[in-house]
């Protein structure tokens, strides 16, 4: 196994998708919240309601025909690859972490466009009537943070360049 073998972004995209899937399936299924309209409070500030996202984050790039879902899948595929790749090429196992997020997350959505033609979603935070997030899943949440750990990383946190030491001799 070299180094830069993405075991660990491996294990993180799988554990993601397994989570993504299996909540969707726990709201939708054993609780029964699965069609428009239901809900149910599960504390002041967090119900679970269901929603068909037919388009992407913030509700932009709509799929209301096959051929916009089709496109929509081939997209986001397209960029599942591109992370994957990356993650191989990439050797630092923080950002594997966070780019596993992101593949996790994105094939956890890219299942449910392919088999519902919308992605279900069912978080809903809240403070009153202030939502901060649309309503959202596992795996656009594992996405987000994703992506945050790699700007962070790549805008605040530099490696170190190596220090010259000069050897004085006295």
């Amino acid at each position: 196994m070299t180094r830069r073998t993405p075991i660990i972004g491996l294990i993180v995209a799988g554990a993601v998708f397994v989570i993504d899937q299996l909540t969707k399936w726990i709201v939708t299924g054993p609780l029964g919240i699965n069609f428009l309209g239901a809900s149910r409070e599960v504390v002041s500030f967090f119900d679970l309601r269901f929603v068909q996202n037919m388009g992407v984050s913030l509700g932009l790039l709509r799929a209301e025909s096959d051929v916009a879902r089709w496109a929509l899948v081939a997209m986001t595929a397209a960029i599942a690859v591109a992370v994957t790749f990356w993650m191989w090429r990439e050797e630092k196992g923080a950002d594997k972490i966070a780019l596993g997020l992101v593949l996790g997350g994105a094939i956890g959505n890219i299942l449910d466009r392919v088999r519902l033609g919308y992605v279900v979603d069912f978080a809903d935070l809240h403070f009153g009537e202030w939502r901060p997030f649309l309503v959202f899943n596992v795996a656009d949440a594992a996405i987000t943070v994703g992506v945050l750990i790699l700007l962070v990383r790549a805008l605040l946190i530099r490696d170190k360049p190596a220090r010259m030491t000069e050897n004085v001799n006295a």
